[in-house]
């Protein structure tokens, strides 16, 4: 009896020692914000937090969460085992071995065959298991010894093993929009749990602040509103304020006003600095974005949109560096993405610039919607298939790579839009070459408009399918 008196006071201790975001994590399918998705009645997910206790059935199959950080994998975790009388077994993927997991689903296959209690065991980041390890969870999940909740943030698609995938049900959390982090930050200021006892409040700027900073991310804005806690308690207030959130966190507050003026208007401002091949301007909005807690995912997609838009083929070595940034930022995150980001900026915004690839789709895609087009020419049309050829698909075409450098005289375009140029190279970087390259090609593949071969009326030039024959107008293209 004295011993579970005092393992009662050690669990209270440590409950009340533990940090703000786990004091908060939510008790109830009703407390958990952000993911109405998987929580409707009859979802895989309500199922699993219901089990036994509405009345039971076979078991429920086992769950992949996948989502952001601090959007709440482990607490719904936490819901399915406690919400029942299921035991919960937890293991982190940076810890356990094979032996760990597989121990673990002996204990289980006991547990059930004993008494019939199910377990259900929580691998969070499952996406660090090896696939040795993964392949270890697969009787047990096939044979129902343990409903698997395993949780990632990275795509299981790669991360995870394919039969362990078919094997259970993938559940995709959404990131927490503003106003749910915002009511989680609330909650965490009044209730008990929290910092309701303490005597603080927190000003409205403050919870903007903090809610804009913490980026959909729930368990970051709650460790920082506790940090930000502590810091008004050290300096002998009551009320906890954008200071002292700054103080916690090293980080400047760049504010962005409530409508998102300041958002969209330094967003702007750095597209249009590179645009402008500023770099220094460019650093300086990219410096303001990072240190107002902007997401360096949605700065990356307008890094590899700028690419394309505003260097293009005038420097053919940006789009492939931006998307590259992406992935880096995707990987490693803040603080150490304002790096990949930074040399992004200054790569676009020092290469020449063209806006020719955006001019020549939007021409293209112009007379598509008017209706200029017409049929694909025969010989371009799909030769492969039984009976083509006696419909006349694929006659009379000149297969490139049987010339001179793989350069022929042919039809590719519809008669309608033959003589059309979408593509207007610019004399900028590395498009003053392509202005060239494509004047002499197009000279040389495109027919002579006298006498239209391939499209009905007019007589190929030398040369079949695939055969070359010199003299043709393949020849010597790059002379």
């Amino acid at each position: 009896m004295t011993a579970d008196l005092f393992t009662s006071a050690g669990d209270e201790r440590a409950a009340a020692n533990a940090p703000l975001a786990v004091r908060m994590r939510p008790r109830t399918v009703d407390e958990v914000v952000g993911q109405d998705h998987l929580l409707g009645a009859g979802a895989p997910l309500r199922r699993l937090v219901d089990g036994a206790a509405a009345g039971g059935g076979t078991s429920p199959v086992s769950v992949l969460l996948w989502g952001p950080p601090g959007t709440g994998k482990t607490t719904l975790a936490y819901l399915v085992a406690h919400a029942t009388d299921r035991a919960f077994i937890e293991l982190s993927a940076v810890t356990a071995g094979v032996k760990d997991v597989r121990l673990v689903i002996e204990d289980a296959r006991r547990a059930l065959g004993a008494g019939g209690r199910e377990t259900v065991l929580f691998v969070d980041e499952v996406h660090r298991f090896s696939k040795t390890q993964q392949d270890a969870l697969l009787p047990a999940v096939e044979n129902r010894w343990i409903t698997l909740i395993a949780a990632t943030t990275e795509n299981p698609h790669f991360a995870v093993i394919a039969p362990l995938l078919s094997r259970s049900v993938l559940l995709t959390l959404r990131p927490l929009e503003a106003d749910g982090v915002r009511l989680l930050l609330e909650r965490a200021v009044t209730d008990p749990r929290g910092l309701g006892t303490s005597g603080l409040s927190v000003a409205d700027d403050t919870l903007d602040q903090l809610t804009r900073l913490s980026g959909g991310d729930a368990r970051w804005g709650l460790t920082a509103l506790e940090a930000a806690a502590a810091a008004t308690q050290a300096r002998g207030s009551t009320e906890v304020t954008v200071a002292d959130v700054e103080q916690a966190i090293d980080r400047a507050a760049v504010r962005y006003d409530r409508d998102g003026d300041q958002h969209y208007d330094i967003t702007s401002a750095l597209i249009k600095s590179i645009r402008g091949s500023d770099v220094d301007a460019a650093l300086h909005y990219l410096a303001r974005m990072v240190e107002a807690g902007e997401d360096p995912r949605f700065v990356a997609r307008r890094l590899v949109i700028l690419a394309s838009e505003d260097v293009g083929m005038a420097d053919p070595t940006a789009l492939p560096l931006a998307v590259a940034a992406m992935q880096a930022v995707s990987l490693v995150g803040y603080p150490e993405a304002q790096i990949n980001l930074a040399q992004a900026v200054i790569h676009l915004s020092l290469a020449p610039k063209s806006n020719a690839v955006i001019l020549a789709i939007g021409a293209a895609t112009s007379d598509v919607r008017a209706g200029v087009g017409g049929p694909v020419p025969p010989g371009l049309r799909d030769a492969h298939y039984a009976g083509a050829q006696k419909i006349g698909h694929g006659e009379g075409y000149r297969y490139p790579h049987d010339f001179p450098h793989g350069v022929v005289e042919q039809q590719y375009a519809p008669d309608a839009v033959l003589t059309r140029r979408y593509y207007t190279p610019t004399d900028h970087g590395a498009e003053r070459e392509l202005a060239v390259r494509a004047e002499r090609l197009r000279s040389l593949v495109r027919p002579d408009p006298r006498g239209v071969w391939g499209c009905g009326g007019g007589t190929p030039p030398v040369g079949d399918q695939k055969t070359h024959t010199p003299g043709g107008r393949g020849a010597g293209w790059g002379a």
